[in-house]
């Protein structure tokens, strides 16, 4: 707000328009030169009807705003202002001489002048100023903005106010017919974004921007595709929920991302379930450094539990994850601990010590074909890990163990999928056994995760390619981070114990289809200046992943998202018997008797080496 010294200028032009305002009412009535009788009442009603309307005017609100940045609202605070003045002004003549001499007429046209004598130079000054700023902005961009609602409203106000965006809106396109031929801030709606192309040679636009913060992924697909082929640079505003408080400036555009094409509708998730089922509780990660545990991390952090435990074996990944949580809640009660699952006696002394009453799973090995040739530590990790971390969680007394699992544990063709299948299973049978909750939830692949194809296709197209593909053909379910992580909260907390919920993971995506939208949107071109080469399928991967197996019927539960997969029949004694036997046979580091076990446990396992 403006100190008094700076609104003074105002205020006193303010005053000089009232005093202008009362005149003209008075020699609109009567004619020049005002008779003596009529010029004596002008005069002493005069400094009665200036300090009146003064005063109500300050008490409006009126200097609160800018003259540069003037709109309705500043409008509609004049009109209100000018009526209570006249009420006011009205309400002083009576009492000073009862309206003696005063004509009705008066009354009247007073406040119709000062509402134009007080809004018309504030609207003006405003017009200058922007036409100024246009014209003095020494390196200006054409912009064309795709999308004419509320963003893009916002976003082409802001760029009219900076004087030193560079930016100059020269015209919008929008998909809704009803707003074509319209202005938005005085900018033209011109046609549909299907006329891209055509507008851009038209008008030279130096820049595309996509003010389409709640467009679907398809949506999405469909524009990039139409900036591509206008080959200028484009940039988009980011999702509707990460954009701060919903105000949208140039300071909000960005460069578009895969993530942008491939993230899917925004998720509705049942916040206060989910918050009645993990606030005020003491929760345990496991994992908490790696891509997903991370990202659990602060979204329980979010919910306000008793106590965080970080439990991870990575020393890097932990204090990077520790660091952040203690910046972004330092009210929470965060414990960062360093242990590996498989080592009994740490996680043993761990949930001793902190008896977590919700334990999130995410620690495993995960990397496919590097597993493929080392059995023993995918086994010793991602199933006996699992084993120690169920045993001490039961014998702890923790209320809900939410194991996570992947795609790859349906009829795998892996080893990472099989010790994944198993650890499933395992989780199945103690919660028959136990006072325990455990629930399965199985996804597929995460954007932008650790070992996920997306790092990797950025560092070889930074590197100028060529851009490695294992087949044209093969496709994988890809799901954003923060969505998966939101899912699993939501899942956890739905769960009565022994389900295994199936996130829906929309349709599969083909792997050549995300390179070449990556190489793209570097602003390069596939097969020209980027290479593509296919190197064939490594050892474990399927063509096509799949999220639940024939045998377990699909059924719909209260969120739209997350489906219930029927468990598969299965021998405890069998099981037991054999997670005995890979006890064992990791002791004898034995290969070979580990995949024969393995094979036993989940017979539809069929090894692609």
């Amino acid at each position: 707000m403006f100190s008094v010294y700076h609104r003074f200028p105002i205020i006193v032009h303010d005053i000089c328009i009232v005093a202008i305002a009362w005149a003209l009412a008075f020699l609109i009535r009567y004619d020049w030169p005002l008779a003596n009788d009529i010029e004596i009442i002008f005069w002493h009603t005069s400094p009665i009807v200036v300090l009146s309307q003064s005063f109500i005017l300050w008490y409006s609100g009126l200097y609160r705003g800018i003259w540069r940045f003037t709109s309705l609202p500043d409008l509609a605070t004049i009109f209100r202002a000018v009526i209570l003045g006249t009420l006011a002004i009205v309400l002083m003549l009576t009492l000073f001489n009862r309206l003696e001499g005063i004509p009705r007429s008066t009354l009247l046209l007073y406040p119709l002048l000062l509402i134009f004598l007080l809004g018309t130079p504030r609207m003006l000054y405003r017009v200058w100023n922007e036409r100024s700023l246009l014209l003095t902005t020494k390196v200006n961009q054409h912009v064309l903005v795709l999308g004419a609602g509320s963003s893009g409203d916002m976003l082409v106000r802001d760029m009219l106010r900076n004087p030193n965006s560079g930016y100059i809106p020269v015209g919008f396109l929008d998909d809704n017919p009803r707003l074509h031929g319209g202005k938005v801030q005085g900018v033209v709606v011109l046609d549909d974004t299907r006329k891209t192309f055509e507008m851009v040679e038209t008008l030279k636009v130096d820049l595309i921007v996509i003010a389409m913060p709640s467009a679907s992924d398809e949506q999405m697909q469909q524009v990039v595709d139409l900036c591509e082929k206008c080959h200028i640079p484009f940039r988009t505003l980011p999702k509707l929920d990460d954009i701060v408080n919903r105000q949208v400036n140039i300071n909000a555009l960005r460069d578009v991302s895969i993530d942008d094409l491939l993230g899917r509708a925004k998720v509705q998730l049942d916040w206060q379930i989910i918050s009645e089922g993990l606030t005020e509780k003491v929760v345990m990660v496991t994992g908490g450094g790696g891509s997903i545990g991370s990202e659990l991390c602060r979204q329980i952090a979010r919910l306000q539990p008793i106590a965080l435990i970080i439990f991870e074996r990575c020393e890097f990944n932990l204090y990077q994850i520790e660091l952040k949580l203690k910046q972004e809640f330092p009210t929470l009660k965060l414990y960062a601990c360093l242990g590996d699952i498989t080592d009994e006696i740490a996680v043993q002394h761990i949930l001793q010590q902190y008896q977590p009453q919700v334990v999130f799973h995410a620690a495993a090995y995960k990397h496919v074909p590097m597993l493929q040739f080392q059995t023993r530590e995918a086994v010793r990790n991602n199933i006996l890990g699992t084993k120690i971390l169920v045993k001490n969680a039961v014998q702890y007394h923790c209320q809900t163990f939410i194991m996570i699992s992947t795609d790859k544990a349906v009829n795998p063709s892996n080893v990472m999928g099989t010790t994944k299948r198993v650890a499933e299973l395992h989780c199945q049978a103690m919660n028959q056994q136990s006072n325990t909750k455990f629930i399965t939830v199985r996804f597929g692949n995460v954007l932008g995760s650790a070992g996920s194809v997306v790092p990797l296709f950025k560092k070889q197209i930074a590197q100028g390619g060529p851009v490695t593909v294992t087949h044209p053909d093969i496709n994988r379910y890809f799901m954003t981070i923060p969505e998966a992580c939101q899912l699993i909260l939501q899942a956890a907390v739905m769960g009565c114990g022994g389900e295994i919920f199936v996130l829906d993971m929309g349709k599969p995506i083909r792997i050549k289809y995300l390179a070449e939208q990556m190489i793209k949107l570097s602003g390069k071109t596939p097969e020209k200046e980027i290479e593509i080469i296919y190197t064939g399928l490594r050892p474990g991967e399927k063509l096509h992943e799949e999220l639940f197996h024939k045998d377990e019927k699909l059924k719909q539960t209260q969120h739209a998202k997350i489906l219930l997969a029927e468990h598969r029949p299965y021998d405890e004694q069998d099981l037991d018997k054999g997670l005995i036997q890979l006890s064992q046979q990791c002791d004898s580091y034995s290969e070979t008797m580990l995949q024969q076990t393995l094979k036993q446990l989940v017979p539809e396992m069929e090894y692609n080496r």
